[in-house]
């Protein structure tokens, strides 16, 4: 059974970074994705970013340039680097995995974290 852990959530001001880990226990092929999603209140959980096989990276239009998403395969843990943050940043931050395609769909994926949170304050 695989788990996922996020941390690394919190409260900046506007223009600060956060770094987000999302650590997994038990197997996650890496054929498949593993991706951050948001939700903020109110809305519809977004994807963010996902890492593809071969280390192939994708961002939404808003965080691209911002957000750096990477993985440490010894340590089978995603991290979700977010610089220059804005207020429209704030969200419920998860991790997911087990999406073999459509990685932008959160029903494409198999495993979720419990979020983590991110405020950031103008």
């Amino acid at each position: 059974q695989v788990q996922l852990v996020e941390s690394g959530g919190g409260s900046v001001q506007a223009g600060g970074s956060l770094r987000l880990s999302c650590a997994a226990s038990g197997y996650i092929s890496n054929d498949n994705c593993m991706g951050w999603f948001r939700q903020a209140p109110g809305k519809q959980r977004e994807w963010v970013s996902f890492i593809y096989v071969g280390g192939i990276t994708y961002y939404t239009d808003s965080v691209k340039g911002r957000f750096v998403i990477s993985k440490d395969n010894a340590k089978n843990t995603l991290y979700l680097q977010m610089n220059d943050l804005k207020p429209e940043d704030t969200a419920m931050y998860y991790c997911a995995a087990g999406a073999r395609a459509n990685c932008r769909l959160p029903i494409s994926f198999s495993y979720w974290g419990q979020g983590t949170q991110v405020t950031v304050s103008s």
